[in-house]
C-alpha cells in the first residue's frame, strides 16, 4: 500500500467501527450484477437443457454470478480503487468514510471465499471457472498486475469474466460436463464485443483515470477514437455471430441478431457522428449509448443462446 493510500484512509473520519447494511450493498454495487447473470442465464438457455426442471442449479448458479462473483469482484475494486474514487467518485463508500478501516477488503475476502464454497457445490468444472474469474478480478484491480491501468487488458479480462465464464458457467452446470464448442464459442464471441462496452464505461471516469496514470482507452486514445475502437470491438464479433448461425442452419436467429445488429450500427452512427457532444461531454455520451445500443447487443445474446439451445436439445 502506497504512502498517499494510507494517507487517505488515515483522513477519512471513521462515522462507525463497523458499515452498515445499506452501505455494504452499495460496496458489492447490485446494479453492476446484471451483466453476469444475463451471461450465465444466455449459458444455461444455450445448453439445451431444462431450465423449469433444474431451477435450484439455476438459482445457485445465478447467485454465484452475481451476488457472490461479481459482488467480490466490485468490493475488491472499490478496495484498490479508493484514491481515484477520491477524485472521480468520493461519495463511494471508502472514500467516504463510511466503510471504515479495512473493511472494504474483509468483504472482498469473505466473499471470495463463499464464492468457492458454492462452486464447490456445483461441481469440479464450476470450481475452476469460479477461481479463474476470481484470480482475473484481483489481477484486474490489485497491484502487481493490476490490469485495469491498462485498457486494452483489463477490459479483457473484465469482459471474457462478466461474458465468457458467466455464459460457460451457466452450460457447464446443466449439462454436468464440458459445454459443446459451438456454446465455447459464442461464450468467445460474446466476450470479445464486451471489451466495446467495457471501453465504454470507462468514459464517466476519464478525469480521474487521467491525473491517477489510469491508462484506460478514452485516456490512451481520447474520446473520439475510443469511442470508434468500441464500437467496431462490438460489432465484428456479431457479425461472426450471425455467420455462424447461418452455417448452423438456424436462419432465423441469425437474421434477428443481424437486425438488432443494424440498429446498434445506427446508435453508433448518431453516438459517433456527434463529435462535438462525445468531446465535451464523453461520460453521458457513452452513458446514453450503453442505455440504448448495448441493450440491443445483450438481447442478440439471448436470442443466439436459444438457437444453439434448439441444437442441442
Amino acid at each position: 500500500m502506497s504512502q498517499t493510500q494510507d494517507n487517505l484512509l488515515a483522513s477519512k473520519p471513521l462515522l462507525s467501527n463497523r458499515p452498515t447494511l445499506p452501505t455494504i450493498l452499495e460496496l458489492l454495487k447490485p446494479i453492476t450484477w446484471f451483466p453476469p447473470m444475463w451471461a450465465f442465464m444466455c449459458g444455461a438457455v444455450s445448453s439445451g437443457v431444462s431450465i423449469t426442471q433444474n431451477w435450484v442449479l439455476v438459482g445457485a448458479g445465478i447467485v454465484l454470478a452475481g451476488p457472490l462473483v461479481c459482488a467480490m469482484s466490485q468490493a475488491i475494486n472499490d478496495w484498490y480503487d479508493r484514491h481515484v474514487d477520491a477524485i472521480n467518485e468520493p461519495l463511494r463508500p471508502i472514500p467516504s468514510g463510511r466503510m471504515p478501516g479495512y473493511w472494504g477488503l474483509y468483504i472482498a475476502l469473505v466473499w471470495a471465499c463463499l464464492s468457492i464454497i458454492m462452486a464447490a457445490w456445483l461441481g469440479p468444472l464450476v470450481v475452476v471457472a469460479t477461481l479463474l474469474a476470481l484470480f482475473l478480478a484481483w489481477a484486474y484491480s490489485a497491484p502487481p498486475l493490476r490490469l485495469k491501468q491498462n485498457g486494452w487488458l483489463g477490459n479483457a479480462a473484465c469482459a471474457f469474466s462478466y461474458e465468457g465464464i458467466s455464459w460457460f458457467t451457466g452450460a457447464a452446470i446443466l449439462i454436468g460436463s464440458m459445454p459443446d464448442w459451438r456454446i465455447v464459442a459464442l461464450a468467445l464471441l460474446y466476450s470479445l464485443g464486451a471489451h466495446g462496452i467495457m471501453t465504454l464505461n470507462d468514459f464517466k471516469s476519464i478525469q480521474g483515470d487521467t491525473r491517477m496514470n489510469i491508462r484506460t482507452l478514452p485516456v490512451q486514445l481520447g474520446a473520439d477514437r475510443a469511442a470508434r475502437i468500441a464500437s467496431i470491438v462490438m460489432a465484428a464479433p456479431q457479425i461472426l455471430v450471425v455467420a455462424l448461425l447461418a452455417y448452423f442452419d438456424l436462419p432465423m436467429h441469425a437474421t434477428i441478431i443481424a437486425v438488432l445488429l443494424i440498429g446498434q450500427i445506427g446508435l453508433m452512427a448518431k453516438f459517433l457522428l456527434n463529435k462535438k457532444r462525445l468531446l465535451q461531454h464523453p461520460r453521458e455520451s457513452a452513458a446514453y449509448y450503453n442505455a440504448t445500443g448495448t441493450s440491443l447487443y445483450v438481447l442478440g445474446m439471448l436470442v443466439s443462446a436459444f438457437g444453439i439451445g434448439s441444437l442441442m436439445a
